[in-house]
């Protein structure tokens, strides 16, 4: 058991989303910023194993980990928030923490024994939690869920026997709670927090510190009130307010004197924080001098979790050219071949973002096409991209037919294809699917290289040859029309490099246009932007210029 790493376990109530995975992701930059060195997990109660197989519309967006881990949305928030790069023990399930146990008891290492919630499930979550923390300052674990939750139980009595595991100087409990504004009264109301506080009381965590949500700051008397009834001192109880922009909550963390409290109560020496770099990029957000319009053509457009880390990295896109971007969802399902025109004319680019099923297909063909023939900055993004070379096929390469078997098992041109053999860089193997394998297991999943080819857009972009990118796709690039493409002028500007998975697309004489079978957006970063979205925003800054 590592004795040096420090715990914080972040933990939610009242209701769900009031931000956890952004107040843990906060409190990591912060501490980070001190020195220190640290790390993120994700507790979530839901019983699959991963979010791979969940509906975008009740989950949201799947972040994918560079080992191809499919993971919740919270560690897109981790990952951008701080210098971290997570793995497969960074997120784990009820339903992972359950599958360990039956395996371990199928092949008897419970000696026999009758397999129990307590010890065996709780034992199961605790060790998870060291093998995420080996050798960091800090681990910042947050619990999905709410308190009062049945389904987090297990998770919370194990985070409670945590602390006389590692110690109680080790430990650090941080509860996420709402406190209301009502407007007819005049005044905030601490109610849901005491009873969010009883609640975890009455499971036997105490927690530290208090994070409180609320649109008001939290004056002296407020604060003295709350820390009152949850048995802790004013000084521990701090004002989580709302804000415009998420990049804002470090600094206001700070300003709170959060992060001095935490180090304080884990008894940790760290010199101040240097903040300078999130000083210059919020001044960076609130004062831009261009804008732009974004045209994302999906089929998730109602709900915007869906898309979190692409919103993102199109945002950090916009802060590197210093210009507000404005995103407009389109709904693909509602184009036409009279409408498309009208639909599109206003954005400065046009992207089609990663997706599944065929739902829409044919309203992202004609956004391409339109993109293409109007010379409108386009970045397809792995759908996106495959969508692109369906269009090109079909409209310029004159290849009628072309479509992809994931939409028309039976089409005579399948430019799109499921890949049934293929070699898999991180396991040095040869991976076999078809379509009767479960669906995970069809999955092209995490970071893989490409070779860029010289003097095209991506290599520009990356200013280097050889790239590693993550991935979250069942089918890919039939090179049986390879020839027949480049010949009509579509250019593969990065392959894998043994030459066999196309990994980008571009085109001839078009400002900006652009596919790529990988997901970009995974490793953007406020204050690094991807590459590729600080070229296609700059692309669409031009593009609007030219208009004007």
């Amino acid at each position: 058991m590592n004795k040096k790493t420090k715990y914080i376990f972040v933990t939610g109530g009242v209701l769900s989303s009031l931000g956890k995975g952004l107040a843990s992701a906060s409190i990591g930059a912060l501490l980070e910023a001190r020195g220190l060195s640290i790390t993120f997990q994700k507790l979530d109660p839901y019983i699959n194993v991963d979010p791979g197989t969940m509906n975008p519309f009740q989950h949201g967006e799947v972040f994918v980990l560079d080992d191809g881990t499919e993971t919740d949305l919270d560690l897109g928030h981790y990952e951008r928030f701080a210098n971290v790069r997570l793995g497969k023990d960074s997120n784990f399930t009820t339903g992972k923490i359950y599958y360990s146990v039956i395996q371990k008891e199928r092949r008897g290492e419970y000696l026999g024994g009758t397999v129990q919630v307590i010890p065996h499930i709780t034992d199961e979550i605790k060790n998870s939690i060291l093998l995420a923390a080996d050798g960091v300052d800090v681990a910042i674990v947050e619990i999905g869920g709410t308190i009062g939750d049945i389904e987090s139980l297990p998770f919370l009595e194990a985070i409670r026997q945590f602390r006389s595991d590692v110690g109680k100087d080790n430990v650090l409990y941080i509860h996420l709670t709402l406190v209301p504004y009502i407007a007819t009264a005049g005044e905030v109301k601490t109610k849901p927090t005491q009873h969010s506080v009883k609640e975890l009381r009455s499971i036997g965590i105490q927690p530290n510190i208090l994070l409180c949500r609320t649109q008001q700051v939290l004056n002296d008397s407020i604060k003295e009130k709350i820390a009152l009834f949850c048995n802790l001192g004013k000084d521990e109880v701090f004002t989580a307010i709302d804000v415009k922009n998420i990049y804002e909550v470090p600094l206001n963390y700070h300003q709170e004197g959060l992060d001095e409290k935490i180090v304080e109560l884990l008894n940790m020496w760290t010199p101040a924080p240097r903040l300078e770099a999130w000083h210059d990029l919020i001044r960076r957000i609130e004062n831009p001098k261009d804008e732009v319009t974004i045209a994302i053509v999906g089929k998730y457009v109602d709900l915007r979790e869906s898309y979190k880390s692409l919103n993102e990295a199109l945002f950090h896109g916009g802060v590197f050219n210093e210009s507000k971007v404005h995103l407009e969802f389109v709904d693909s399902e509602t184009i036409t071949e009279s409408n498309v025109a009208a639909i599109l004319s206003k954005a400065d680019g046009v992207l089609v973002p990663g997706g599944f099923g065929s739902r829409g297909v044919e309203g992202k063909i004609m956004a391409v096409q339109y993109a293409r023939e109007n010379k409108v900055p386009y970045f397809g993004i792995c759908l996106g991209m495959q969508i692109a070379v369906i269009e090109y096929a079909r409209h310029v390469a004159g290849i009628k037919n072309a479509h992809s078997t994931e939409f028309d098992i039976d089409t005579p041109d399948p430019v799109i294809y499921l890949m049934k053999e293929w070699y898999d860089e991180k396991t040095d193997t040869i991976q076999k699917r078809d379509v009767t394998s479960d669906k995970g297991a069809t999955m092209r999943l995490g970071k893989y290289p490409c070779k860029l080819v010289e003097d095209t857009l991506a290599c520009k972009a990356y200013c280097e040859d050889m790239i590693s990118e993550r991935h979250r796709h069942r089918y890919e690039f039939n090179q049986e029309y390879l020839d027949a493409l480049k010949e009509a002028g579509l250019i593969i500007s990065g392959m894998s490099p043994d030459q066999t998975l196309v990994e980008i697309v571009e085109i001839e004489d078009h400002p900006w246009f652009l596919g790529c079978q990988f997901h970009p957006e995974f490793k953007s970063r406020p204050m690094n932007p991807h590459p590729l979205f600080r070229d296609f925003i700059g692309a669409a800054l031009k593009y609007k210029k030219s208009k004007n």
